[in-house]
C-alpha cells in the first residue's frame, strides 16, 4: 500500500466516525429546537408578535378564522412540542421520527413561503439584503433540509426493522 491509499483509508475512517457521531446529533437538535420554539409560543405577546406573519400568507392565514390569535399560536406550539418529541423519538421507534420529520417538513414549507408573502424580507437596499424577519426566517432553509434528512433516515431504518422482524 503506498502512502496515497493509507490516507484515504484514514480520512474514509475518520469520517465515518463524524457521521456516526453526527447523526444522532441531528435528531437531538432539531428536536431540541422544535421543543424550544414550541414552548416559546406560549410566551407573553407571541400571538401579536406572529399575526402579521401568518395574516399575510394564505397559506395560513384561513387559520383564524378557527381559532383566535392566541389560540393559533397556542396550537402551533403544542404542535412544535409534538413535533421535537417525535423527532427525538426516533431513539424509541424510527416510525416516529418519520412522521416528525414528515409534520417539519410540512411546517417549514409554510414558513418558507412566508419570504414570498411577507412583506419587507429584504431591506430597502433590496436582495441580498435581508431584513430582521427575511434573516429569521433564512435559517429555516437548514432546518427543512435536516428536516427533509430525518424523514429520509427513518424511512430507510424504520424499512430495514420491519425486514428483519
Amino acid at each position: 500500500m503506498n502512502v496515497n491509499t493509507i490516507q484515504l483509508q484514514t480520512l474514509s475512517t475518520l469520517g465515518q466516525k463524524i457521521e456516526k457521531t453526527g447523526l444522532p446529533l441531528i435528531y437531538i437538535t432539531l428536536g431540541i429546537i422544535y421543543i424550544w420554539f414550541g414552548g416559546m409560543k406560549f410566551t407573553s405577546g407571541q400571538a401579536e408578535g406572529m399575526y402579521g406573519m401568518i395574516a399575510n400568507n394564505p397559506l395560513v392565514s384561513w387559520m383564524y378564522i378557527i381559532f383566535s390569535k392566541q389560540g393559533l399560536v397556542d396550537f402551533l406550539g403544542s404542535l412544535e412540542v409534538l413535533i421535537g418529541i417525535l423527532i427525538i423519538g426516533r431513539f424509541v421507534n424510527p416510525a416516529l421520527s418519520a412522521i416528525g420529520g414528515l409534520l417539519s417538513i410540512t411546517l417549514f414549507t409554510v414558513t418558507l413561503s412566508m419570504m414570498i408573502f411577507l412583506p419587507g424580507i429584504t431591506t430597502e437596499a433590496g436582495f441580498p439584503t435581508l431584513s430582521f424577519f427575511g434573516e429569521f426566517l433564512l435559517k429555516d432553509a437548514g432546518l427543512f433540509a435536516a428536516s427533509l434528512f430525518v424523514l429520509g433516515h427513518s424511512l430507510t431504518t424504520w424499512a430495514a426493522a420491519q425486514r428483519q422482524d
